[in-house]
């Protein structure tokens, strides 16, 4: 198994030790922070939005300076990890608390909730922040390079991945129709709202592009009988899947592909990519819209399912470099540079924003309740990035900072499509039963 590891900050040798929270005791050998140091406190706060947040530093001294209540407080274990805050906030918190020098005490979902909520006070602009998107901008996404950003995140091993998605194997938004409704249930939900969106019938031929273990695939064609050609360059996915298709009986209705949406051939009456258009970078958008407008029939249905911005931005280069080599959430505006030069016509938009948010506190609190095993996998480092991971999303989807953008189009001149939403709530496949 390919396995990932996180690799902590080297730390300076007066400090370096494996972190372990709780047994930390402050080492007073640093000597106590001067006015630099508070100066330096404060600017962190400043670029941060000001936060109510408070500071323990390496002494064991603690530092407010809002004078709100803390929601939480941030320890710093040595100067040198201050310094580094204050010189790139958004790449270093993420590298600094996986190697164990910087801890969040408290709730870090809330916490990371009030820091994205007071971003909008926070300074914009200058030629700082120029230099600070320009050191963090995202590597160019060829298709050597796409192969290279999936493998780093989904070939760290299916055993990973079992231990906290529903028993699918979903990694998208799940859609919960009511609050009493279970993770498996959503997820469920989630692949018939999509299918009732593209109006399948049976003997549709459908591609998907980006199609993951492929639970949507197989649902599409054994609940809604169509034929499905399914496209994935993450390996240890693609065989998951194939097994999973032979097991149930499916294998020939469903053709899974190592092949990227680049290399997607033929003609279908539907197109459909959840959770794939992330990891494709805007400067591409309309090489895509080239392939769907190939590839799709006359009166063909297409939908994308993608975590989106309210306004074009970078994602944070932290998850960008650790998690998510390579990935870019696009604007809505950022995605109509796929269907406008191809004269598409958008049929729906649906934002599941709160729907996210949901499915990742889902995720999370199966991930708590896994991490001695992921430690024993991948080590400590690793179990805080995901921990910072996971939260960071949940957080950012309930604040408003992500959206999660589905939409519908078709060819202008398709006029074979529905009057009404009514379609997308029937009673039939949808009542989230596995």
């Amino acid at each position: 198994m390919n396995r990932q590891r996180i690799e902590p900050l080297e730390e300076p040798a007066a400090t370096k030790r494996r972190f372990h929270p709780m047994q930390h005791r402050p080492n007073r050998s640093e000597g106590s922070p001067y006015f630099l140091e508070k100066w330096l406190l404060a600017k962190i706060l400043e670029l941060m939005g000001s936060p109510a947040v408070s500071f323990v530093l390496w002494d064991g001294q603690e530092v407010t300076i809002s004078p709100a209540t803390a929601v939480a407080r941030i320890s710093i274990r040595d100067r040198d990890a201050l310094l580094r805050l204050v010189a790139n906030p958004c790449l270093q918190f993420g590298e600094l608390y996986c190697a164990g020098r910087v801890d969040v005490e408290g709730n870090l979902v809330e916490f990371l909730e009030a820091l994205y909520q007071s971003r909008s006070q926070a300074p914009t602009g200058g030629l700082r922040q120029a230099i600070l998107d320009w050191l963090n901008r995202p590597s160019p996404n060829n298709l050597l390079r796409a192969r290279e950003n999936i493998h780093h995140h989904y070939d760290i091993g299916n055993d990973f991945y079992k231990l906290w998605l529903d028993q699918q194997l979903l990694y998208t938004c799940a859609y919960f129709p009511s609050e009493s409704t279970t993770l498996e249930q959503a997820q469920v939900a989630k692949m018939d709202h999509v299918c009732r969106k593209l109006q399948l019938k049976p003997g549709d031929q459908v591609v998907e592009a980006g199609c993951g273990w492929g639970a949507l695939a197989l649902h599409m064609a054994k609940h809604y009988g169509v034929r499905v050609s399914a496209y994935n360059i993450a390996e240890e996915q693609l065989a998951y899947a194939r097994e999973r298709a032979r097991h149930e009986g499916m294998g020939g209705f469903i053709e899974y592909i190592e092949g990227d949406y680049r290399e997607i051939t033929g003609e279908f009456d539907a197109f459909v990519s959840v959770g794939m258009l992330e990891h494709v970078g805007v400067e591409h958008y309309r090489m895509l819209g080239d392939v769907i407008d190939r590839c799709l029939k006359q009166n063909g249905r297409g939908l994308i399912h993608s975590i989106g911005v309210n306004q074009p931005s970078l994602l944070n280069p932290w998850i960008e470099r650790t998690i998510f080599p390579g990935a870019h959430p696009p604007s809505l505006g950022e995605m109509m540079k796929i269907f406008e030069p191809a004269n598409f016509s958008i049929l729906d938009v649906e934002n599941l924003r709160l729907h996210y948010a949901r499915t990742l506190e889902h995720w999370l609190h199966r991930y708590e309740a896994a991490v001695p095993r992921v430690d024993e996998m991948f080590g400590e480092p690793f179990v805080r990035a995901w921990r910072l991971y996971l939260s960071g999303s949940m957080s950012a989807f309930t604040a408003g900072e992500l959206q999660l953008f589905q939409v519908v189009f078709t060819r202008a001149a398709n006029n074979d499509i529905p009057w009404t939403r009514e379609y997308l709530y029937a009673h039939g496949r949808g009542d989230g039963k596995l």
